[in-house]
């Protein structure tokens, strides 16, 4: 082994890079999460401990009240927020190295608003429910993905930069739709989609953890595999095609995966705005490893929306908003911040 290159461990075909930094980032995000959402099970008009959600969740307590508030409101709640957070800083990691900018994320790419259009259509032109309404987001965000790709395709590569650009005009027409329909609908059918569109985890129960666990679990493993394409992606796409790499069935793959996420996150908890965006580039700071962070996204990804959760429920005046307009509050001061670093 050279010297000043990372330690690598091969088991078959699978290599992994040990890489210290990273594993101790991702373990501090762990137990920053994991802090963060036992604070969230004992916030609320009814207050715990710490001691006693833990006493709470080992099964321990004597307090019949906490445990059917902890376990039965409470947990579902964090849990969705958690799922959710890894997904969206998962997809976001993706569709950031497969754009290479740091401006490709779901929200701009208008996945999410493909998916919102969907649940929209169901929800004022059906009066669908829960279930229909969470479909419609996960085909409406897939196809959405597929326009946006067939329509930044020049010749055999749908490029970086293109797909940007592509995916923020058809994001702008989508967003224009939606409004259409909020505008026709009936207005109870106008509210209920504008509460929709606010992105909430209230009323989140195991219904709505039990899809999402399954979907981020059937669907990292695979984009797992196809790290080290994106890696080498990354660096162009003549270089990667020159080092054998499938560019663009790595890259229509990796988009597909993405919106999945996108699409499994939308459907559970509604449009939450910014955690895509961000997570990915604070791990990438944290991390320094050169590699795509798709770990450490999801970790930072969960985290993030557990600590937006936290502050939406703490605010002064009682004035608990939705998740996603609280992420997009956050998500909106580091946009701009990131955008005045970057002038040139």
């Amino acid at each position: 082994m050279r010297s000043g290159f990372p330690p690598v461990f091969r088991f078959g075909n699978v290599s992994i890079i040990w890489r210290p930094r990273s594993i101790i980032v991702c373990f501090g995000l762990l137990l920053a999460a994991a802090i963060v959402a036992m604070l969230l099970l004992g916030t609320g008009s009814l207050k715990f401990s710490p001691k006693e959600v833990l006493e709470t969740l080992l099964g321990a307590t004597q307090n019949p009240a906490a445990e059917r508030i902890v376990l039965g409101v409470r947990l579902p709640r964090v849990l969705t927020a958690a799922l959710v957070g890894a997904c969206l800083g998962a997809a976001g990691s993706i569709f950031q190295s497969i754009s290479r900018n740091p401006l490709g994320s779901p929200d701009i790419l208008g996945f999410t608003t493909g998916a919102a259009t969907g649940a929209i259509v169901q929800i004022i032109l059906f009066d669908a429910g829960a279930l229909e309404t969470a479909a419609a987001a996960v085909v409406a965000g897939l196809a959405a993905a597929g326009l946006v790709y067939s329509l930044a395709m020049k010749g055999q590569s749908s490029g970086g930069y293109r797909l940007v650009l592509v995916g923020i005009g058809v994001g702008a027409v989508l967003s224009g739709l939606n409004t259409v329909l909020l505008v026709k609908g009936d207005l109870d059918q106008a509210m209920s989609a504008q509460l929709w569109l606010g992105g909430s985890l209230n009323t989140r129960s195991w219904s709505h953890v039990v899809p999402a666990a399954i979907g981020l679990f059937a669907v990292i493993p695979f984009v797992l595999t196809y790290a080290s394409r994106l890696d080498v992606i990354e660096m162009g796409d003549d270089t990667a095609g020159q080092l054998g790499v499938n560019v663009e069935r790595t890259r229509f793959l990796m988009v597909m995966m993405g919106v999945g996420l996108t699409a499994i996150a939308t459907a559970a908890a509604g449009p939450i705005a910014f955690i895509a965006l961000i997570a990915p580039q604070l791990a990438r700071r944290l991390t320094h490893a050169p590699q795509v962070p798709l770990l450490s996204s999801a970790l930072m990804g969960a985290t993030l929306l557990l600590c937006a959760d936290l502050l939406a429920q703490r605010l002064p005046l009682n004035l608990n908003l939705p998740i996603g307009l609280m992420t997009g509050m956050i998500g909106g001061v580091y946009l701009l911040w990131i955008l005045s670093r970057r002038r040139n």
